[in-house]
């Protein structure tokens, strides 16, 4: 109530990108007082164990995070994770610093619960989001750091109870006044200025830059706000991409897999969605964020008014059923193999539940964020909370994710797809054989979603 209080009298009235900077630096403001992170974490921050997701070899706390494009350059991940998203993805960065397109570039539709943007991958550049996250990571990481994957050598990840791991940082952080370190994925994404032909230098740069920094690596290629950028969907120009960044992050980072996934349009058609899953594969890939922002201008309550506004990438509520199309049809496509991060229309705790049955293992939302206010991401994840104790018992376990981390693994889910195995373990993709609840019937892998 205070929030829409706030918005009515006042954020309203702001320029869109404006209200937008003004409410990020009252997050990093809050951040910054000491014990505020903490203190914020304490009341908002996901704690149910029934919530808590392994996936892509990291642990979560929940399993909605933040969508890359609120926060490009790395500025509020402190006080984002104390709000209570599990996870926040930054960017869309590049390799050069670069402005951006011209204002204006982000409109408000209320009516239609939508946001229209055509920001252009305004950012700092990769370099400096690196450095950024280097300084917040050696500010809040003790011994081990919470939710990074395995090292790529000394054996399988170890299991931890109560005394190691999430809880135990989270207690350590407390005790320096600190949030609990986030788990911090890196969206990267094409130059402007950078011809075509030389795109796949351009990422494998931004990659080598965040390989060491980012929980996760984000190839973008489906922003509507780029020129050209989309054409680098298709799987004859994908397969050169993601090959070379997964060279990249293997190089720059030797001794921890950074995991790689690709964010793809919910315009493509049905046949490249396939071909895209395919790709994802065969190249061994670990998951897929679907979708990021839509052209289409379908279904709107008043379109001449979103149409006056220009072209531009709509999130938000009109994109809610086509994501969910896209992501059903990759679930069905990949069968539990990949890890599926469902972005595009989230606004509730019902509609994060719809995507997690239908296949995600993690959801992703941006616009719901900037309409509801701070207190969002607590009430979906309570939300879900209920579902999900609801749907299996007071034991239950989230979708896709029977047993908690720290628990012996089943099998298939030994190591994440693509970490080196030992012999005899099972493949990548491998399903848990046993029998789970219809309510939970959902791949056992592991995976992340909407971003201007």
């Amino acid at each position: 109530m205070v929030y829409r209080a706030i918005y009515a009298v006042l954020l309203r009235h702001l320029p869109p990108e404006a209200a937008h900077a003004a409410g990020l630096r009252l997050i990093r403001a809050a951040a910054a007082v000491p014990g505020g992170a903490w203190l914020l974490s304490r009341f908002l921050a996901p704690r149910d164990p029934v919530l808590r997701v392994r996936a892509l070899g990291l642990d979560f706390p929940g399993p909605l995070g933040l969508a890359a494009g609120f926060d490009k350059d790395g500025r509020g991940v402190a006080g984002l994770a104390a709000l209570g998203f599990g996870f926040i993805e930054v960017g869309t960065v590049t390799a050069r610093p670069q402005p951006g397109n011209p204002r204006p570039r982000m409109f408000r539709f209320p009516a239609e619960r939508a946001l229209v943007n055509r920001m252009g991958f305004n950012n700092a550049g990769a370099a400096a989001l690196a450095a950024r996250l280097r300084e917040l990571r050696a500010r809040r990481a003790p011994a081990r750091r919470l939710g990074r994957g395995p090292e790529r050598e000394g054996g399988p990840e170890r299991e931890r109870g109560p005394e190691h791991g999430r809880g135990a940082e989270r207690g350590r952080g407390a005790e320096r006044g600190r949030g609990p370190r986030p788990v911090i994925g890196v969206n990267i994404g094409k130059t402007k200025d950078v011809p075509e032909e030389s795109a796949v230098a351009d990422y494998v740069t931004s990659a080598r830059l965040v390989a060491d920094v980012a929980d996760y690596v984000v190839v973008n290629v489906s922003s509507p706000n780029t020129p050209g950028l989309r054409d680098l969907q298709a799987v004859s120009r994908l397969r050169p991409l993601l090959a070379a960044v997964r060279s990249a992050l293997d190089e720059a980072s030797p001794r921890r897999r950074v995991p790689l996934l690709v964010k793809i349009a919910p315009d493509l058609a049905d046949a490249d969605i396939d071909a895209v899953a395919g790709l994802a594969l065969e190249l061994g890939l670990d998951g897929i964020i679907a979708t990021n922002t839509t052209i289409s201008r379908e279904g709107l309550r008043d379109g001449a008014a979103v149409a006056a506004a220009g072209p531009g990438g709509m999130s938000g509520a009109p994109l809610k059923a086509r994501a969910l199309e896209v992501l059903r049809r990759l679930h069905a496509r990949t069968g539990g193999r990949l890890v599926l991060i469902a972005a595009g229309g989230i606004e509730t705790a019902d509609d994060a539940w719809e995507r997690l049955q239908a296949g995600a293992t993690l959801v992703q939302a941006y616009t719901a964020f900037i309409y509801a206010g701070p207190l969002w991401p607590r009430r979906v994840h309570a939300g879900l909370a209920r579902r999900m104790r609801a749907g299996s018992g007071a034991d239950a376990r989230r979708p896709g994710n029977t047993r908690h981390p720290g628990d012996a693994r089943h099998p298939g889910n030994a190591r994440h797809p693509g970490n080196a195995r030992r012999p005899g373990q099972d493949p990548p993709g491998a399903l848990d054989p046993r029998p789970r609840p219809a309510a939970y019937a959902m791949p056992c892998r592991l995976c992340d979603v909407v971003e201007p």
